[in-house]
């Protein structure tokens, strides 16, 4: 590919770990930026973007419509050595990479005490060209270390803290687009992951808009509580500087998230699609009443082409579709 700064999205649950580590050194030379996420063919149907028919489109060396969806993609095993090749690394909230120790796979026949014998000496140099692969990419060994203690049977997904503190996606925040979830009651969904001070902790907000009917809409926001604190929270949505348009309530508790919710008027509405970005207003005040003020902005990529989609399934008379929506 001559244009380099395009991103290369993996979606894969691993495969042949020497070959990974060839295609990783192989982005780095390059410079490569690396995501996770699924590509999704807009002329296959629903629920057959595996099948043989949609393949031949994907493969048939034409230009092919098609979106990127980051929920519930993964780059698992060998897969995610290739993604330690990029220069760029970013993971999204709701994208997964899971790690194991690799296994030794044996081709051709050979007695059982050759085999184990061979397996040995293998595993160790494994382990040696994975620490180097490792260091070489400019991630911390402590990845080696937490490897070389998950079963290959068990992978384990990392963690936000763990990508940033292991050096493979070292953004203090990370967002997702907004997504349609069809569901139950659709909404459309955007998650955020942001640094808390200096360290690698991160807290994690979530914002659902749903369609009351064709005049309202109900805007959701759950944030990841923190334990350790003792005080209150109040949140403003606002699109720039002095268009407020949610929240300033007080929230409701549903397990470890603060739940506010809204309505949202036409006008309001209108003011949530056109602004390019939004930003969260947080105020914590503390027992003795100090107060701490800060602030997220969020992109809106994705929220308009969204919401035309709810439309479709959104009750056109005022009440026929009209509910509540507390810790959802």
């Amino acid at each position: 590919m001559k244009d380099t700064t395009r991103p290369i999205y993996f979606n894969s649950p691993g495969g042949v770990m020497g070959q990974a580590l060839t295609i990783g050194r192989l982005l780095r030379v390059h410079g490569g930026i690396a995501r996770i996420g699924r590509t999704i063919a807009t002329a296959c149907a629903a629920g057959s973007q595996f099948d043989d028919a949609c393949f031949k489109i994907k493969t048939s060396g034409l230009e092919v419509e098609a979106e990127i969806s980051t929920d519930r993609a993964s780059c698992n095993s060998a897969c995610s050595y290739m993604f330690f090749g990029a220069t760029t690394r970013e993971v999204a909230p709701d994208a997964v990479m899971a790690v194991h120790n690799p296994r030794l796979v044996p081709v051709g026949k050979a007695s059982s005490e050759v085999i184990a014998a061979l397996r040995d000496r293998s595993m160790v140099q494994v382990d040696l060209e994975q620490t180097s692969f490792i260091a070489a990419m400019g991630i911390s060994r402590e990845l080696g270390d937490l490897i070389e203690t998950v079963k290959f049977e068990n992978p384990h997904a990392l963690t936000r803290p763990e990508l940033y503190r292991f050096g493979i996606d070292t953004r203090t925040m990370a967002e997702t687009a907004w997504t349609l979830e069809r569901a139950e009651h659709p909404s459309v969904r955007k998650v955020v992951q942001t640094r808390i001070g200096n360290g690698s902790t991160f807290r994690t907000r979530q914002w659902r808009l749903f369609c009351e009917n064709r005049e309202r809409a109900r805007l959701v926001f759950a944030r990841e509580s923190d334990t350790g604190e003792a005080g209150t929270v109040s949140v403003t949505l606002t699109a720039g500087s002095e268009k407020s348009l949610a929240f300033g309530k007080f929230p409701v508790f549903a397990g470890r998230y603060e739940v506010w919710n809204d309505t949202l008027a036409p006008n309001s509405i209108k003011t949530l699609l056109e602004a390019p970005r939004l930003q969260m207003r947080e105020v914590f005040t503390a027992p003795d009443g100090k107060t701490n003020v800060s602030f997220v902005d969020i992109d809106n990529s994705g929220l308009g082409r969204g919401w035309a989609e709810l439309l479709t399934s959104c009750p056109t008379t005022p009440g026929a579709g009209d509910h509540r929506v507390a810790g959802h």
